[in-house]
């Protein structure tokens, strides 16, 4: 059983910084960040496999870090940008040589944590 808890959204302006947890009950190999903007398909942000970085969306690189301590996923976020006004959510699966980016292809779910930037 996988259970994922976000939060830590919040309305920020633009250029502001945001950091994101995810409480994680249960182990799988591969987890990660994923985001859903308003009248837009959820996309993936950045993916871990075994504890480390193991991909991050292009609109990521250079503004955010996923990292995970016991028990616990986080996504730093500088920068930030009206565009990355979202809900965020982790997800979960069992990849370890080859962890997607896609969204479809995760099993486990948390509820969503929104994030605002305004210009």
């Amino acid at each position: 059983q996988v259970e994922l808890v976000e939060s830590g959204g919040a309305s920020v302006q633009s250029g502001g910084s945001l950091k994101l947890s995810c409480a994680v009950s249960g182990y799988k190999t591969s987890i990660g960040w994923f985001r859903q903007a308003p009248g837009k398909e959820r996309e993936g942000v950045a993916v871990l496999a075994n504890g480390a970085p193991a991909g991050y969306a292009d609109s990521s690189k250079g503004r955010f870090n996923i990292t995970q301590g016991a028990n616990i996923l986080f996504l730093q976020m500088n920068d930030l940008k009206p565009e990355d006004t979202a809900i965020y959510y982790c997800g979960a699966d069992s990849f370890t040589i080859h962890v997607p980016l896609d969204p479809h292809e995760y099993t486990y779910w948390g509820q969503g944590t929104l994030v605002t930037v305004s210009s």
